[in-house]
């Protein structure tokens, strides 16, 4: 989860008194590396996957699961088993946000050959493996992105109790403090989140009405004031960081060859992300109660809203310099390319000073205007030993600021005096339940990103039409339902391409529209006269690759699951996790998620996670099995 600094961490208003040192220094640092590297070529093509995973107990006689605040200790002992012990070892495990929550990755990054799209899945199933090995009876690693009952009364293990009054960091109604990762950056952002806001988050989800759900739905909070004008009618109101940071996802992060292709990949998959995110819709549950929306993204950006009223634009300017339109986390406001010049179609907030120094130091306007963008928002964490730098050879600074940029695309540049290239981080993605699909996912981003740099394709159109589709992505059955704005012509330049009824077609020969609204299902698997479709493309792509014969089968696998995802032919997780409420025996058609029925539903995720039993409907009758079980909880009960 970013920069993870060690120290003594600074007060909001301590921060604040230096965030104009923070951005200052900031800028001179990503000079200094733009400078040592803006000429680099010719890195080889590396990326790497992070998985993101909750730890879960199972009471199996009460029928309870609760989340285990067990998180760093199970950290400390896989880093001291692993990488310290061996830095060649083949995963890597850092915090987040939870401290019932860790992350995984690749040890080493992936290189360009097709062939490492054949051991993804493997060390995924090494990585939960060897966390499972660490955890008591009865607990389990699970990939799920929104745990159903976060913020309930009770869980977490041990259980405590939230501390809604000043002292704590998020003074959640029903997050408790103790439920945070205990590195000081997290209790720091979520306090200082809240004090720069000048009140607590405020998130409100569509709750999904029901057959027997009341209406109008409405929470009361009689106690709280706050709460009670911050809730909405037919919402679920939750109150704090956790509720979104506290989620867990799947990211990919690609080195490019030069800063022209990172800049490239950056604008292309840009207009990807809420396509795949739809596709990977897995978080339809949030504090006990069923949602109208399938995917976390909004929550978590509501989650790390710090814009004050005055920046929302409640109330005239003032104490703050700008009207922000977005969060914090949130989609890109820029194409960074020069072919994605002409769809920046959205007003960009920039710190004009600091787009003028950029300008004056030899830096590109599409690039200067999005590091300005970027640094119209104050540091959020700053530790007391790290305020005074080595502008040469440290970039603190500047990742403090890029760090809490949570956009769906991220612009990496290189670290200082390192072999790392120019990067970008593909951000939207839901984890998925299963190593399997994990993979499958990544498997397609990064095929496609070959694709596009191959066959030069061009996905690019107005932006704020891709903010319409971030929009349409997160609601119920988007994948089914929803509408796309979507590139008609994605051949440059005459390129031909095959389509997926085995026909060439010239980018000549498209309608003279560039974009147009489109189904997944047209997107990802074409339609004739309309969209040649992501997977025939793909397909025509390994034709004419060498690739050996388990590797081209585990890619189309792979291939097979989205495809079919897309069409409705498999479920996404989120319409399996609401089907198996709906047809729970003790679901009430409420929209209630009660202890039992959040039980039954975490026990068959992680009896699917390990294999141990099948589900034709969120993964086709072809799924594999594997000899480890990868848990400590007995499936039998």
């Amino acid at each position: 989860m970013g920069l993870l600094s060690q120290g003594s961490p600074l007060s909001w208003e301590e921060t604040k008194r230096h965030a104009d040192h923070v951005r200052r220094h900031g800028i001179l640092q990503f000079l200094h590396i733009y400078h040592a590297v803006k000429d680099r070529h010719k890195d080889v093509l590396k990326w790497g996957d992070e998985v993101e995973y909750m730890l879960v107990s199972f009471d199996h006689e009460n029928k309870k699961v609760r989340l285990v605040l067990s998180g760093e200790e199970v950290l400390e002992t896989l880093q001291e088993k692993g990488e310290r012990t061996n830095p060649n070892h083949p995963t890597l495990w850092r915090p987040e946000y939870g401290s019932y929550m860790i992350e995984g990755t690749p040890g080493q990054p992936y290189g360009g050959t097709m062939s490492e799209f054949n051991t993804v899945e493997d060390n995924m199933r090494k990585r939960r493996k060897e966390a499972t090995s660490l955890l008591g009876e009865n607990q389990a690693l699970c990939t799920i992105t929104s745990f159903p009952r976060l913020g309930c009364p009770g869980f977490t293990l041990p259980e405590f109790k939230p501390n809604p009054v000043e002292g704590g960091a998020s003074k959640s109604l029903f997050f408790p403090d103790e439920a945070i990762n205990k590195h000081p950056r997290f209790s720091t952002l979520t306090r200082n989140i809240r004090h720069r806001r000048g009140e607590k988050v405020v998130i409100n989800v569509p709750i999904f009405k029901d057959k027997n759900t009341s209406s109008p739905f409405i929470e009361m909070f009689p106690e709280d004031e706050e709460a009670a004008k911050a809730s909405k009618p037919d919402h679920i109101y939750m109150d704090a960081m956790g509720f979104g940071m506290g989620n867990c996802c799947l990211q990919v992060t690609f080195q490019a060859c030069s800063i022209s292709e990172a800049r490239s990949l950056y604008d292309q998959l840009a207009t990807i992300c809420p396509i795949v995110m739809a596709l990977s819709a897995a978080s339809p549950f949030y504090r006990g109660y069923v949602s109208d929306i399938d995917c976390r993204w909004g929550v978590i950006s509501a989650s790390v809203d710090d814009r004050t009223r005055e920046e929302r634009g409640l109330e005239p300017l003032k104490n703050n310099n700008y009207r922000i339109s977005k969060s914090r986390y949130d989609s890109i406001d820029s194409y960074l390319s020069e072919c994605g010049e002409k769809y920046n179609d959205i007003d960009l907030t920039i710190d004009k000073e600091i787009y003028e120094q950029l300008l004056q130091e030899g830096i590109d306007r599409l690039l200067a205007q999005h590091v300005a963008h970027l640094f119209i928002r104050d540091p959020l964490t700053l530790f007391e030993e790290k305020i005074h730098l080595d502008d040469a050879n440290e970039s603190d600074h500047f990742e403090n600021i890029q760090s809490t940029n949570w956009q769906t695309m991220r612009f990496k540049p290189p670290p200082p005096n390192s072999d790392i290239g120019w990067r970008v981080e593909f951000r939207p993605m839901e984890v998925q339940l299963t190593d399997f699909e994990n993979s499958a996912y990544v498997v397609f981003v990064v095929l496609l990103t070959r694709v596009i740099l191959s066959y030069k394709l061009d996905f690019l159109i107005p932006l704020s039409k891709v903010d319409e589709n971030m929009k349409v992505a997160q609601k119920r059955d988007a994948v089914l339902r929803g509408m796309f704005y979507f590139r008609k012509d994605i051949c440059k330049g005459g390129n031909t391409v095959v389509d997926g009824y085995g026909k060439a077609q010239n980018s000549t020969e498209v309608a003279v529209e560039e974009y147009t609204l489109m189904s997944i299902d047209t997107i990802i698997n074409g339609k004739e006269g309309v969209f040649p479709g992501l997977i025939p493309i793909l397909n025509s792509y390994l034709e004419n690759m060498e690739v050996d014969v388990d590797t081209r089968c585990s890619i189309l696998n792979y291939l097979k699951l989205i495809k079919k995802r897309a069409s409705g032919e498999l479920m996404t997780v989120a319409r399996w996790m609401r089907e198996f409420i709906a047809n729970h025996p003790d679901y009430k058609q409420d929209s209630v998620i009660t202890d039992e029925m959040n039980y039954s539903l975490i026990l068959k995720c992680n009896q699917i996670a390990n294999e141990l039993c099948e589900c034709p409907e969120l993964l086709g009758p072809a799924f594999r099995k594997v000899k480890y079980s990868g848990s400590k909880t007995d499936s039998s009960n």
